[in-house]
């Protein structure tokens, strides 16, 4: 698949600004399962294009797996030709920059619009026509649409699934990008890609300014999500604007998410313990850790992710390419697991884990006992994970299910107390234990939260 971008702003050359990328040089990024080139054809005063060619690699398709899903279960498939999802993720980590408004050698440019072509050839399209038609136009696109027919040597065989694609607009890059980031995959209902929560923050990071009022948000966000009811239902509630609230008013736990719940709950513990020294074990995006370092009381903030990509996403996240030698140096991210001893772990007061024992298998639990409680041996340690109980208010999860498809387990309450008493007992903790979300009778709150502080200590 192969994506150029053209431009006749004058400079032209003002777009190798924007994607960071030198026009006289060949760069490639890695994918999950292949490269990304980045090349121009062109680049003058006049005329610049940028391409992006993707370079699947159709056995690690196979072999890679997300989750408990290969990106690909067939060997022989088209995904090394019309590969929309892996585009979106190419863009993402070659125009990174770009697609968030960066350009810190021309900070200006960002926010300078410019007549833009955009080409993509063998676009997996699953859908009807007309509806790329009601994605792109909507967002002020003149479109043109060549269907490839699939052999044209044999005409009766009809057209083919995938088109090439031209759209033209002057705008924004960051929205040029944008709109291709979200749109692209969509149109492809065949991708294999492993979707979980997180998908929501991007979708709504990525939409942000356009998809609120697209009139085919509801469509878009579904198919962004792969259908997964559950998850898609949340984004088109939050998309919708039942979860906003005026900026001057003061949030309610009522009116917060229940992930947002647990981190702000969390994070006020960890302010009542007086730590100066945080870890964030199972840091994810840097949520927590953005919530931290707005508080002066943490002088020393860490994540730790089994994940480099989420670790990525929080640098991103957190703009440390573009931090001070200050916050640079309260600040740290490394990559590591809380079953394994780690030199890094040592030299905090305090150890947040939000939503993270249940992503453990049963077995390793101890491992992680011994590494967080007795190693690392913080004076408090936050930790939250769900409520078993409260599963059967979720209508659409079934009796036996997991929340999550990557939880390895769920506790009840009672389960989750007995562990906690255990793990006083051995290592010299104590606890307290509280509700997280809004209780319900006979089945409790959505999370638990338990707070462990070490014997001895204030």
């Amino acid at each position: 698949m192969l994506l150029e971008i053209t431009t006749t702003h004058s400079p032209a050359t003002d777009m190798g600004f924007l994607l960071h990328k030198h026009p006289d040089r060949l760069q490639s990024v890695e994918l999950a399962a292949g490269k990304a080139h980045i090349f121009y054809p062109e680049a003058n005063n006049e005329r610049c294009t940028v391409c992006l060619m993707l370079d699947i690699n159709p056995v690690d398709l196979v072999r890679v797996r997300k989750g408990n899903y290969a990106l690909q279960d067939q060997y022989v498939n088209d995904r090394p030709y019309t590969s929309n999802s892996f585009l979106s993720s190419a863009i993402s980590k070659a125009f990174g920059s770009a697609l968030n408004g960066r350009c810190n050698p021309r900070p200006e440019l960002p926010e300078t619009p410019m007549p833009f072509t955009l080409r993509l050839s063998s676009l997996r399209v699953d859908t009807d026509l007309e509806m790329v038609e009601r994605l792109f136009v909507p967002l002020g696109y003149a479109l043109q649409t060549e269907t490839i027919s699939l052999d044209k040597a044999y005409p009766q065989w009809g057209q083919s699934r995938y088109v090439n694609l031209t759209l033209d607009k002057t705008s924004t890059l960051q929205e040029l990008l944008s709109h291709v980031y979200v749109l692209i995959p969509v149109l492809d209902n065949s991708r294999h890609s492993y979707v979980t929560q997180h998908d929501i923050e991007i979708l709504m990071q990525k939409g942000q300014g356009w998809l609120e009022q697209h009139p085919e948000r509801d469509w878009i966000t579904r198919r962004f999500l792969r259908n997964i009811r559950t998850i898609a239902n949340e984004a088109i509630l939050r998309l919708a604007g039942e979860e906003a609230m005026p900026s001057d008013e003061p949030t309610s736990p009522l009116q917060e998410s229940l992930h947002q719940q647990r981190l702000h709950r969390a994070f006020e513990r960890l302010q009542q313990s007086g730590a100066q020294r945080v870890l964030d074990l199972g840091c994810g995006s840097g949520k927590l850790l953005r919530l931290l370092l707005k508080d002066g009381q943490f002088r020393k903030i860490a994540g730790m992710d089994v994940s480099f990509s989420e670790l990525q996403l929080a640098k991103e996240n957190l703009h440390l390419d573009e931090a001070s030698p200050a916050l640079r140096e309260r600040l740290s991210l490394f990559q590591g697991s809380v079953t394994y001893m780690d030199e890094r772990l040592k030299g905090y007061d305090a150890v947040a884990m939000v939503e993270v024992i249940e992503h453990l298998d049963a077995e390793r639990l101890p491992a992680m006992e011994r590494v967080v409680f007795g190693y690392a041996a913080p004076d408090t340690v936050v930790l939250t994970t769900p409520n078993a109980e409260y599963n059967v208010v979720f209508e659409r999860l079934d009796p036996e299910a997991f929340r999550h498809q990557d939880h390895r387990f769920e506790w009840t309450r009672e389960e989750f107390q007995n562990w906690c008493g255990h793990v006083c007992e051995r290592y010299g903790y104590e606890v307290r234990l509280e509700p997280v979300g809004q209780e319900e009778p006979a089945v409790g709150a959505p999370s638990q939260m338990a707070v462990f502080k070490k014997k001895g200590t204030a």
